[in-house]
């Protein structure tokens, strides 16, 4: 495919001392950060205001989808110190809103839930005012797993679909629509308080049509709050970008989905699921 030249609109500096303080608190408690592991475009926005989204149970995942930039491979055995760690973090940095994700850990008797759970309880101990997003993989789509993290002092249930129907098998490794899709209804059903959001990647050769049936789906599966942002290639051995699209269609997706029945769509170029996500909650629980 022929490289597409970026348009001015998706053009983004990133400012590196606004990088170091964050990086250096993180590093300090020996945590990662999906921010810099997946390369994502907003990590000056993120990290000069003090937030970033931990990456829990290593930097290297089991699964190679082809959108992504984590590290593929044989992850180490996981750190039993980690939950007090991130809970540590979380305090020495003062947050009041914080999202948790992790790699997939397919190589796990519980895929990593129990783990994920742990911290999340480790944090809401050391930090109990503190409002706590996970975004997830999906466990396999096994319900005791997702119990497990959803049994925590959680306020919302991330899970991103990721891409439409017809593209998942081409994009997502080991991954399904429809799995994804029964992974935030168990949620939804069994843990109503929580609030349920998921993410979506544009550009990467879907339908306007698909995109709104996607919409439609994760509506009548309990999803509440949903962000859309422009797919960007990380690199030669990723997936190509099919489409930049301009922003006022990011907007029509806005006004489409809020139409639909989402709480809150948050729909800009450079929008990423944890992207401003405390904002995003607030806005979320008043609609």
């Amino acid at each position: 495919m022929t490289h597409m030249e970026k348009p001015d609109w998706i053009k983004k500096k990133v400012s590196l001392k606004d990088l170091r303080t964050l990086k250096q608190g993180l590093k300090g408690h020996g945590l990662h950060s999906v921010c810099e592991e997946a390369g994502c475009p907003n990590i000056s926005d993120c990290f000069s205001r003090g937030v970033a989204t931990v990456m829990i149970m290593g930097d290297i995942c089991t699964r190679s989808c082809r959108f992504c930039n984590v590290k593929t491979g044989r992850p180490k055995p996981l750190d039993p110190e980690e939950p007090l760690h991130v809970a540590d973090w979380v305090r020495v940095s003062k947050l009041k809103y914080v999202v948790i994700t992790s790699v997939d850990r397919d190589d796990l008797n519980d895929l990593g839930a129990s783990h994920f759970a742990d911290v999340i309880n480790y944090v809401k101990r050391q930090n109990p005012a503190v409002f706590i997003e996970a975004l997830t993989p999906d466990f396999k789509g096994r319900e005791d797993c997702i119990s497990m993290v959803c049994n925590t002092p959680l306020n919302v249930f991330n899970h991103n679909i990721e891409t439409v129907e017809r593209l998942t098998s081409t994009v997502r490794s080991a991954s399904d629509y429809r799995r994804s899709l029964a992974v935030l209804y168990s949620a939804k059903k069994h843990y109503p308080h929580l609030t349920i959001k998921s993410g979506m990647m544009l550009g990467l050769g879907e339908q306007r049509h698909e995109v709104i049936e996607a919409m439609k789906n994760l509506v009548q599966q309990g999803c509440e709050i949903l962000t859309l942002g422009q797919y960007l290639q990380p690199s030669k051995k990723h997936l190509p970008v099919a489409k930049y699209l301009a922003p006022a269609l990011f907007d029509e997706y806005k006004a489409i989905g809020e139409k639909i029945g989402f709480k809150f769509v948050f729909s800009k170029p450079f929008v990423r699921s944890s992207y401003l996500a405390d904002e995003i909650y607030r806005i979320g629980i008043k609609a």
